[in-house]
């Protein structure tokens, strides 16, 4: 049964003993137990309970968001609701006691080590399965060679996950992406709700329910450090780590995914070029590029340089936004475009932390906010920048309706108060509202909150702190909803 595989049986089932302690205890090892719930658990977890599709759940995500803390909550979740533990399974597959193991051997296994003749109404969680070659051929004969059997996988080589169940997963798997947290998860982790109340702002001629804060000044800092050590939640909840970030966030995270997964997943030859290409792209977080530019400064061929930037892309590292004119309207040639980090807290593991007063704020906030939206996966975000003689300017974020061609709302970033004095400065925003009959537009502020008209314009001012959390609320509640 075991193959090729020289490890005896005996000694796999024992590896699956100490994997499942809930078999005698009836819990799931503390240090799980103990870890707050992500707010994603509550969308998580009907698709591990749903039986009227057979479908396996791939849960995919990058490295170190929380994914198997988020299979070990669903293992305690379906134990509290009356699951029977010994029909309740977990395989790490990344151990190397199951290399040249099938997923039906080690199935096989979990049966022998219950004494079970059949797996119904049995839960089996197979995590970091892109350590198995061929996985999502595997899973898919396991689907449906087990009608009644549910099968959960998670893994973190997104670029690998997302492409395979697409491709030879159709209709039989469900995809689930576990994002580095939100602002309003690190809040929610860190117990600061308190901070946070339900009230109102005046957009245009509505009030819109909104998320405001009893403490600004207070939300700014958690805010900051969101931005500095906040995508992870280990990291969020160690202060030793946070002290040492390089070496944990860049030698775990960056490093596996640079120099071990896409490497082998794509081919690459030069893993120290494509280290210091995503180096050099984190430094320069929310700047415009151009691949000439790109190009002269990196030292890397242009058809090199789009490579590179698809596959950072596909790993759930980096964010391409392109770029529109005046009139929302993509260019035909993509001359330039922005590069954002799917995670801020990625610059800080690679350079160091950075201060409010930092000139690199204004970045790292337009980052923090970018990566917020990123939670929502079919939104077509773009930029806005145009020269059209005298008239030139800049919009940094524009929600682009494609099949209407038409502009949907714009937003400017600012980690400033200043506009907020002066709103008549806001010139380029103006423009492009007055381009796309827009008669309102927000702007974020570093703690002013207010409306403010210029002319026959009224533009919405809030933090930047509380802009973020409001994102990550208002994008929960609509994914719930669907």
């Amino acid at each position: 049964m075991i193959g090729l595989n020289l490890i005896p049986a005996e000694k796999v089932i024992e590896r699956l003993r100490y994997e499942n302690p809930w078999w005698v205890s009836r819990q799931v090892p503390e240090v799980y137990g103990a870890m707050s719930r992500r707010l994603y658990f509550d969308l998580f977890y009907p698709y591990v309970v749903e039986k009227d599709v057979r479908r396996a759940v791939v849960l995919m995500g990058p490295r170190r968001v929380g994914k198997t803390v988020l299979l070990f909550h669903s293992i305690q979740q379906l134990i509290a609701e009356q699951v029977n533990p010994q029909q309740i399974f977990f395989v790490g597959i990344d151990n190397p006691i199951y290399v040249h193991l099938s997923l039906e051997d080690i199935l096989n296994l979990c049966k022998k080590s219950q004494n079970l003749t059949q797996l119904a109404n049995c839960y089996v969680f197979f995590d970091e399965i892109q350590y198995l070659k061929d996985w999502e051929r595997h899973l898919k004969v396991l689907v449906d060679s087990y009608p009644d059997t549910k099968f959960i996988v998670s893994g973190s080589a997104a670029a690998a996950l997302k492409w395979h169940s697409t491709e030879s997963g159709a209709g039989r798997f469900t995809d689930f992406m576990l994002p580095p947290l939100t602002f309003q998860e690190y809040i929610h982790l860190k117990n600061l709700n308190h901070l946070i109340y339900n009230g109102n702002i005046d957009y245009g001629d509505r009030s819109v329910p909104y998320c405001l804060t009893y403490d600004v000044k207070a939300l700014n800092r958690e805010f900051v450090n969101y931005l500095n050590f906040g995508g992870y939640p280990e990291v969020v909840l160690s202060e030793k780590i946070q002290s040492d970030m390089g070496r944990y966030v860049k030698n775990d995270i960056v490093d596996k995914v640079l120099l071990r997964d896409l490497p082998s997943l794509y081919g690459i030859k030069d893993v120290q070029e494509l280290n210091r290409f995503f180096s050099y792209i984190a430094y320069n977080t929310g700047n415009e590029f151009s691949y000439e530019r790109m190009a002269n400064e990196s030292g890397i061929q242009k058809e090199t340089l789009k490579k590179y930037l698809e596959y950072l892309e596909a790993a759930f590292l980096i964010r391409v936004l392109n770029k529109v004119d005046i009139n929302a309207r993509q260019l035909k040639r993509v001359t330039s475009f922005k590069v954002y980090l799917t995670n801020p807290s990625l610059r800080t593991a690679l350079f160091s932390p950075i201060a409010e007063t930092d000139s690199e704020m204004g970045n790292l906030v337009e980052t923090g906010v970018l990566s917020q939206w990123m939670h929502r996966e079919k939104l077509d975000l773009s930029y806005a920048r145009w020269k059209e003689g005298r008239n030139e300017g800049e919009v940094d974020l524009v929600l682009v309706d494609h099949k209407k061609y038409k502009p949907v709302w714009s937003v400017e970033i600012k980690w400033s108060n200043r506009y907020f004095k002066q709103p008549q400065e806001l010139k380029s925003l103006m423009n492009f509202c007055k381009a796309n009959d827009f008669q309102n537009a927000l702007v974020t502020t570093i703690d002013q909150t207010g409306v403010k008209r210029v002319g026959d314009m009224q533009f919405s001012f809030v933090p930047a702190s509380v802009y973020a959390y409001n994102i990550g609320d208002i994008t929960l509640k609509m994914k719930s909803v669907s």
